[in-house]
C-alpha cells in the first residue's frame, strides 16, 4: 500500500481560534474590504445621480446657442425643476378614480415630491449645481461629452442661485460635485426671479 505524496491532494485549512490574533487581523481585513465596498457604491450612486442630471442639461441645448446668459441658465433651471410635472399628473389622475382602495403609486409620488423640494431649497438658497454654459469655453466642452461617467471631470459646474444676496460674484470653475478636483463656482442670479 503507497501512502499519497505530501504535496499532493486537497489542503485542509486550520481552524483559527476565536480570540488569537489570527482572527482579529482576519476581522479587520473583512472590515476594511466592506467599507471599500460600501465606499465605491456610493461613489457610483453619486456619480451616476450627476451624470443623469448632466444628461438633461445637455438634451435641452439649443444646438444654435453659442452662449447662454444668467437668465437662460435659471430658465433651464426652473424647467429642470418640473421636469417631473407629468409623471405627478399621471399618478393624480390614477389616485381621483373612484372606487379604488387607497391611493397608487405613494412611494414614487413621496421621491419626487422630495427630490423637488431639495433641489428647490437647493436653488433658492444656496445656489443649484448646473454646468457651466455661461462660458463658451466650458459649453463646448459639455457640448463635446459623450456621457462617460469617467470624464466627469473635465466638466465645470457652476452654482446659480435664484436670490442674489448681496451681488457679489465669484467666478471659479470647479468639476461635479462628488469629485474633489477643483474649487467652488457661485453665481449669484438675482435677476432670475
Amino acid at each position: 500500500m503507497t501512502l499519497p505524496k505530501k504535496g499532493k491532494g486537497p489542503v485542509e485549512k486550520k481552524v483559527v481560534h476565536p480570540y488569537s490574533r489570527k482572527a482579529g487581523y482576519l476581522a479587520r481585513e473583512a472590515n476594511k474590504q466592506e467599507k471599500k465596498e460600501r465606499q465605491k457604491n456610493e461613489k457610483a450612486l453619486r456619480l451616476n445621480a450627476i451624470g443623469e442630471k448632466l444628461a438633461w442639461f445637455q438634451n435641452q441645448l439649443d444646438p444654435a446657442k453659442e452662449e447662454y446668459t444668467k437668465q437662460d441658465a435659471c430658465e433651464m433651471i426652473e424647467r429642470y425643476l418640473h421636469r417631473f410635472d407629468a409623471e405627478l399628473e399621471q399618478i393624480e389622475l390614477a389616485n381621483s378614480i373612484k372606487g379604488r382602495q387607497g391611493r397608487l403609486h405613494v412611494s414614487r409620488e413621496n421621491v419626487i415630491k422630495q427630490t423637488i423640494e431639495r433641489e428647490r431649497v437647493l436653488y433658492e438658497g444656496n445656489g443649484f449645481e448646473i454646468p457651466d454654459i455661461i462660458n463658451s469655453k466650458h459649453l463646448k466642452t459639455f457640448r463635446e461629452w459623450s456621457g462617460d461617467l469617467k470624464k466627469l471631470p473635465n466638466i465645470k459646474m457652476r452654482k446659480v442661485s435664484q436670490n442674489a444676496l448681496d451681488g457679489a460674484k465669484d467666478t471659479q470653475e470647479r468639476p461635479p460635485e462628488g469629485i474633489d478636483d477643483g474649487v467652488e463656482d457661485e453665481l449669484s442670479a438675482g435677476d432670475c426671479e
